[in-house]
């Protein structure tokens, strides 16, 4: 083979393995907000279909006449380390009032291609109204204004809604407020991820009656089999949701998977194909005792990072990490006591905490991040340093005295 053509080989193969980064990244890309990231897909669509197939179980789709890319990735297990954040300031996680009104708003959203702030806000009270498990909606509640416009903002960002006069913040203040929208009722259909339409568990025999139910059987893949997988289905989905958590997952610990996981982790063919995933993909595969652990040098993949100074929780995770880490399992109380230190030593610093209970508030949420990044955990009263911990412990060194 030519240079030429060595080139070129290596150029497509690191123009897929950037496109797969960046779709696990941001699962939806559209040509409007990142016009470079979306030609490099819809380019390498056809591998990167059969890539994300093959390895995780992922669908991909690619409107190249609509302009985005949709990843539908599903897990294995449900899991809420990744909530919707609102987009306003704070970026606090959506709470079960805000989850609600998303998914009302994005039903009533595919009646028109074009509404109002006020439109919408009435179709939501009517449907939240013939709902009997969903609270009433009353848009006359300046908190219920507030979840309302956090979940428009956040339809807006994945591209469903788009302003076309006026701004959505101007309802929080203004239950009057003129916004109008233009709605991509496709794109709102695709930003739905469940194996499983609603609509098809409401319509079935045994419709499922507790949540953990209903989310079951929202996420159930028939490509695995149900009551009698065979060996090959077996396979298959050790493999797919092995692959899973390691992409989503800052770190994946052996004394977590499961036993089919773990047995196609330790096989041959298991570790020959999570190297070759890793590969295609550019990442690096680090294997240690305790887990495994993908490493992105670009951080294209990355959707949040740690350490991280971009907020107060993050700084204050790092520095009692090291605690953690050094004086090993400690009592809630203590760590309480330690996040009151702090404020205490900065005065100046997170004011948002500076109050009666500041303390427990700053480690209830360091402790949150430390355990969406897999590196400490909390079992009953006490919180201990998982493995990966220890890339982060300081090294203090040696003092030495020189002679004078």
């Amino acid at each position: 083979m030519s240079t030429l053509a060595n080139q070129l080989v290596r150029a497509e193969k690191e123009e897929i393995a950037r496109a797969i980064r960046t779709l696990l990244g941001r699962p939806l890309v559209s040509r409007r907000s990142d016009p470079a990231a979306f030609d490099l897909i819809r380019k390498r669509r056809q591998p990167l279909i059969q890539w994300f197939d093959y390895f995780c179980g992922w669908r991909l789709v690619v409107e190249p006449r609509q302009g985005y890319a949709r990843l539908v990735k599903v897990r294995t297990e449900p899991s809420a380390t990744r909530p919707a954040r609102r987009r306003r300031a704070t970026r606090a996680p959506f709470d079960r009032r805000r989850y609600t009104l998303f998914c009302l708003c994005a039903a009533e959203l595919l009646t028109s291609p074009v509404t109002t702030i006020g439109m919408l806000a009435q179709r939501v009270v009517q449907a939240a109204a013939v709902e009997a498990d969903v609270p009433v909606f009353d848009p006359v509640k300046a908190a219920e204004r507030a979840a309302l416009v956090d979940a428009l903002k956040l339809l807006e960002h994945l591209g469903a809604i788009a302003v076309m006069d006026g701004a959505t913040d101007s309802y929080l203040d203004d239950e009057d407020a003129k916004v109008l929208y233009r709605v991509d009722t496709t794109r709102v259909i695709r930003l739905l991820a469940a194996p499983v339409p609603p609509s098809r568990i409401a319509a079935g025999e045994t419709r499922p009656g507790t949540l953990a139910e209903l989310t079951a059987a929202l996420v159930a893949e028939s490509r695995y089999g149900a009551d009698e997988p065979t060996e090959t289905q077996r396979t298959l989905r050790a493999r797919h949701s092995l692959i899973r958590r390691l992409l989503d997952e800052p770190v994946v610990y052996r004394a977590d998977l499961t036993s089919a996981e773990s047995g196609y982790a330790a096989s041959l063919t298991g570790r020959r194909i999570l190297r070759r995933a890793a590969e295609e993909a550019g990442f690096v595969l680090e294997e240690r005792a305790e887990g495994f652990l993908l490493i992105d040098p670009d951080g294209t993949a990355t959707d949040t990072r740690f350490p991280d100074d971009g907020s107060h929780a993050k700084v204050a995770a790092l520095l009692l990490l090291d605690l953690l880490v050094s004086a090993g399992p400690i009592t809630a109380r203590r760590l309480h006591a330690e996040a009151g230190g702090l404020l205490r030593r900065f005065p100046q610093w997170a004011k948002a905490y500076q109050s009666d209970g500041g303390g427990v508030r700053l480690a209830a949420d360091a402790l949150e991040v430390l355990t969406m990044f897999g590196l400490a955990r909390r079992t009953g009263d006490r919180v201990a340093a998982l493995p990966a911990a220890a890339r982060y412990r300081v090294d203090r060194g040696t003092a030495v005295q020189e002679d004078a």
